[in-house]
């Protein structure tokens, strides 16, 4: 219950408070409803999720359909889906209206239901390499053909060995993710070219442009990864980039950052800046709060002593927990 009430007092602007009786004669008890400034955050993040449904019905058919069967497990998707900005109904909001392309099958909330591609659609089965060698190919006059952009870091060099084979292996032909590749060999240079496809369409369809590994290692048996798949991202640092920030092994894509910043953002990120901005502004009013108090505090010598370093330590607390707190819930929200 403290965590709780802690959790209320610093996000004021998310819940509205009071204490009211169960019973007549019942002690008063502490009653939380979401605050007005919330309830239009969730409408507005409606609305946008509206905006973009054309956007997420493409993302969950091409999850689907670079699948060795066209299926997944349905709790595989649930568990990913803040990666790829789906909406925590999903499975209602669009696999019900959308019978033309999602089918559901098998026992829901058992952990044996899996979501069935329906119908092929020729437009979603273009990746991001190839819609780009389209496009470069429209503007130039001449064919492009799809490939990886391969682009080390600053003062990154490989061997002249490794040169050589990254050479080779670029020059390969490009697998789409989305063709047959039951007729590859496991351990084949082709095999391996189209597993970098897959991540790289994957990442390419997540919000941040960056997933977990760990994550990423739910789907070996879907999208044929080998066990040893995470030394792609190692191998191919040209393509991705490895990283380790709060002892959690992510795979970036790094055509899709400059710096730190991400160069071509997902519409659907605009809920997250929404949430983030109705947190912020909470804080702010909190420290006026605690502000006010302190000036309260020193005009009353009485309570200086004893309320000061309660102010203090709480001000203090609230700064250090507001970057780890506004990351939980923003990857929540």
């Amino acid at each position: 219950m403290d965590k709780i009430k802690t959790f209320l007092r610093r996000n004021p602007l998310l819940f509205d408070t009071c204490y009211d009786r169960i019973k007549p004669k019942s002690e008063p008890v502490l009653f939380v409803r979401p605050s007005h400034r919330l309830r239009n955050f969730l409408q507005e993040e409606k609305r946008i999720q509206l905006e973009n449904e054309e956007l997420l019905v493409a993302k969950l058919c091409k999850l689907l359909m670079m699948a060795k069967d066209k299926v997944i497990s349905a709790d595989k998707l649930v568990h990913v889906k803040r990666e790829f900005g789906f909406p925590n109904d999903f499975m209602v909001s669009l696999v019900d209206k959308y019978p033309n392309y999602f089918r559901l099958t098998g026992f829901p909330g058992e952990g044996q239901s899996f979501l069935e591609l329906v119908d092929w659609n020729p437009e979603f089965a273009k990746s991001v390499i190839e819609r780009r060698a389209e496009e470069e190919s429209r503007l130039t006059g001449i064919r492009v053909r799809p490939n990886f952009n391969y682009k080390l870091p600053p003062g990154f060099f490989l061997r002249k060995e490794m040169r050589e084979w990254v050479r080779d292996w670029l020059e390969l032909e490009y697998v789409s993710p989305y063709a047959d590749a039951s007729h590859l060999e496991q351990s084949s240079p082709e095999m391996e070219k189209r597993s970098v496809g897959v991540f790289h369409e994957l990442l390419s369809l997540s919000l941040f442009k960056r997933v977990p590994v760990a994550i990423l290692g739910k789907f070996c048996e879907e999208y044929r990864f080998s066990n040893a798949f995470s030394s792609v991202f190692t191998r191919h640092s040209g393509i991705f980039y490895m990283s380790l920030k709060g002892g959690i092994k992510t795979a970036m894509l790094r055509e899709a950052y400059k710096g730190s910043e991400l160069i071509d953002r997902d519409p659907l990120l605009e809920i997250k800046d929404k949430f983030v901005e109705l947190l912020e502004k909470g804080w702010q009013e909190r420290a006026e709060q605690l502000r006010l108090q302190r000036e309260a505090v020193k005009k009353d010598p009485e309570m200086v002593a004893m309320q000061s370093k309660d102010l203090d330590a709480e001000t203090s607390s609230e700064e250090s927990d507001k970057g780890e707190e506004a990351e939980e819930s923003v990857s929540n929200s």
